[in-house]
């Protein structure tokens, strides 16, 4: 049987394609403190402040593309059960060629009703105040937001308690609820850290191997390390 490999990605995957991440911008998100446009206070106190700002955010999204890490992470499929869990709200994961992504945080490119939250839609223009869905509700951004649920982090658990190897890209894995994620796995298996300012010793976990590199260069690196094992 084929090894179960779980990857947790945060905002690192994605910087090497372009994409702004909150934790090199100073606490700020484009000038903006994160309450006022990753929050429900923000959303009720000036919803059209935070649709332009997410709809800046869609198109820039749409002009980037995938990095080399994002397609290695393809080529580990070939050979491994891989099972992405990110943090990330791009799809740069689904655009590289990735079949089975968990997006903890929510999509960019999709809206939901603010009255129904199972009313989701594909959404690649701008969001403006006013549109609503078929029930009459403004839509929002499909985002989770600071204060709210994250309705597929016990979805995420039990995935990460399967895996044979983890790997984590691109996060700090300190910010909770997804930094709990790790407590799932099981003690015995490898853990793979890539991130060029790691914030964890191989002294906090067993079996744990850090990279101290970016996306783009430590994925293709881990990834052909394992394939290689594996053969």
């Amino acid at each position: 049987m084929q090894k179960r490999i779980v990857v947790l990605t945060g905002a690192g995957m994605s910087a090497d394609s372009g994409i702004k991440t909150f934790r090199d911008a100073g606490g700020l998100w484009e000038g903006h403190d994160v309450m006022e446009v990753a929050s429900p206070y923000g959303f009720a106190r000036n919803p059209s402040l935070v649709l332009d700002f997410y709809n800046q955010r869609r198109k820039q999204l749409l002009e980037v593309a995938p990095n080399p890490g994002h397609k290695m992470l393809v080529e580990l499929e070939q050979h491994f059960k891989v099972t992405i869990i990110t943090q990330n709200i791009d799809d740069l994961h689904e655009r590289a060629g990735s079949s089975h992504v968990l997006h903890l945080h929510g999509e960019l490119l999709k809206v939901r009703s603010t009255g129904d939250e199972r009313l989701i839609l594909d959404w690649k223009k701008d969001l403006k105040l006013g549109e609503t869905c078929s029930k009459g509700f403004q839509l929002r951004p499909h985002i989770v937001w600071f204060g709210e649920e994250v309705p597929l982090l016990p979805e995420a658990a039990q995935i990460t308690s399967t895996a044979d190897i983890l790997i984590i890209i691109g996060t700090s894995m300190q910010v909770y609820p997804a930094a709990g994620l790790l407590n799932y796995a099981r003690p015995e298996i490898p853990i793979y850290f890539i991130d060029p300012k790691p914030s964890i010793n191989t002294s906090d976990f067993e079996n744990l191997t850090i990279i101290n590199s970016t996306a783009a260069k430590g994925v293709p690196i881990l990834v052909t390390d394992l394939v290689r094992k594996e053969l």
